[in-house]
């Protein structure tokens, strides 16, 4: 999802609306720098770790109450995220700091119709929706006034769709809207949500204003543009503020460098709400150096287990920072590690930590001996994770492997284990690539 720090804006598009999505131009599409939330906040790494797991703990608890939203346990697409954009929004132009979400299909920011106790503070000024000349509400009669993600509804006084997200640590509304996003290059008109009321809690967000959705529902950035594919590129989390990370939407994501590239099936997606919305990938088992863990590939799949219900399956997502692993492979990972790095095992130097990460050990050890992964997919693909992007450092003497234990049946791949890897989704042909890439050169 997102988090706050300023980041400079590429954006190679103009583009023109129509009432259910917009086309980037022939040749041109969007490049956009990241942030990481962090940026700029002169953190410890120990301050660093606790934060990604407060973040992480804190999208796990994005759980939908009854009667609002129907959505997976851990893919809600709130409160939780790491990689910002910052961009401008109507006519004066506001500044707005959105975070990337792949969990997510919706765009939105909390606006200046919030009240002081409604929501939660953010690094840049509210967008004043009532202010913009560019502006336009959505009827609720309109096609995109529908539930994707959301309950929505009319407005008594003038008919334009509301609508409401409601989750166990708490919930959102407001009006959606059509607004003019601009970037240095160009601009386009796009459905958002201006957020009237937010009840997620103080921290959810640590500073930005709002979400960037990159799921496969019709409100995404994705969808309303047609762009057919995106990709990112994470800079590691010990580059700190010195570079950026970056987003490319359209025809400017491609993998061009000289490493292979790998590509990936998607997993067939329900056509249940709200469980197309979401990108699972076909694991099937995990390698600790030399040595496969003995686990069904089954334990990977997903499957329906009712009417309209999935359980299972492997999502990648660009919000979460942890990693999940369903309890039969994490309990082989964790033992492997444990006999291939050898010594004891220390605890977590804080409880924050230890409540998601439990397996940690001398950052000496880690660096001597820690093996690599390899991510197993169907039809022969691996996916290589060395090190650096499965240990966290915790402290100046302590590292802690930054996979956790699943608390269902589900499994997430999250943006740790995807530093440095150049990650592309092309919706045309169903199909996640990735390389390994310097992101901080693109």
């Amino acid at each position: 999802m997102m988090r706050g720090g300023a980041s400079a804006v590429s954006l190679l598009v103009f583009l023109v609306f129509s009432s259910a999505t917009v086309s980037l131009t022939c040749g041109a599409g969007l490049h956009l720098e990241l942030t990481h939330v962090d940026a700029g906040g002169s953190y410890t790494t120990a301050e660093r770790a606790r934060r990604a797991v407060e973040r992480s703990q804190r999208r796990l608890g994005c759980k939908p109450s009854a009667g609002d939203v129907h959505a997976p346990v851990k893919w809600a697409g709130l409160a939780a995220g790491e990689y910002v954009a910052e961009f401008l929004i109507g006519d004066p132009a506001r500044r707005v700091e959105a975070i990337v979400d792949t969990g997510s299909d919706f765009i939105w920011t909390q606006c200046t119709a919030c009240l002081p106790d409604h929501c939660f503070k953010q690094n840049v000024p509210l967008y004043n929706y009532s202010a913009s000349h560019s502006a336009k509400p959505v009827p609720c009669t309109d096609k995109l006034c529908k539930g994707d993600v959301a309950v929505y509804g009319c407005d008594r006084q003038d008919g334009s769709c509301v609508f409401k997200v409601g989750y166990v640590s708490g919930a959102f509304a407001g009006h959606l809207g059509k607004e003019v996003f601009t970037f240095p290059s160009g601009a386009v008109e796009l459905a958002f949500g201006c957020v009237s009321r937010n009840s997620i809690g103080e921290g959810g967000f640590d500073g930005p204003s709002g979400i960037l959705g990159l799921g496969r529902g019709v409100l995404s950035l994705v969808s309303q543009t047609a762009a057919g594919k995106f990709s990112y590129c994470l800079t590691p989390y010990a580059s700190g503020d010195k570079v950026s990370s970056h987003l490319f939407v359209g025809d400017s994501a491609n993998l061009t460098g000289e490493s292979p590239v790998l590509s990936i099936k998607f997993v067939k997606n329900p056509t249940d709400r709200p469980y197309y919305l979401y990108y699972y990938l076909p694991l099937v088992g995990i390698t600790v150096g030399k040595t496969r863990l003995p686990i069904p590939s089954t334990l990977f799949d997903l499957r329906q287990v009712g009417p309209g219900n999935w359980s299972g399956g492997v999502l990648i997502d660009s919000g979460s920072t942890i990693s999940l692993l369903v309890d039969g492979a994490y309990k082989a990972l964790a033992a492997e590690l444990t006999k291939q790095i050898g010594g004891n095992p220390v605890p977590p130097p804080s409880t924050t930590l230890a409540e998601m990460l439990d397996l940690c050990f001398a950052r000496g050890d880690v660096d001597k001996k820690a093996p690599a992964l390899l991510l197993h997919f169907s039809a022969g693909v691996d996916m290589p994770v060395p090190p650096a992007n499965y240990w966290m450092p915790v402290d100046n003497s302590t590292a802690c492997m930054a996979i956790a234990r699943s608390n269902d049946t589900s499994s997430i791949i999250g943006n740790f284990q995807q530093q440095d890897l150049h990650v592309l989704y092309d919706l045309e042909q169903g199909q996640l690539s990735f390389q390994p890439a310097d992101c901080s050169k693109l």
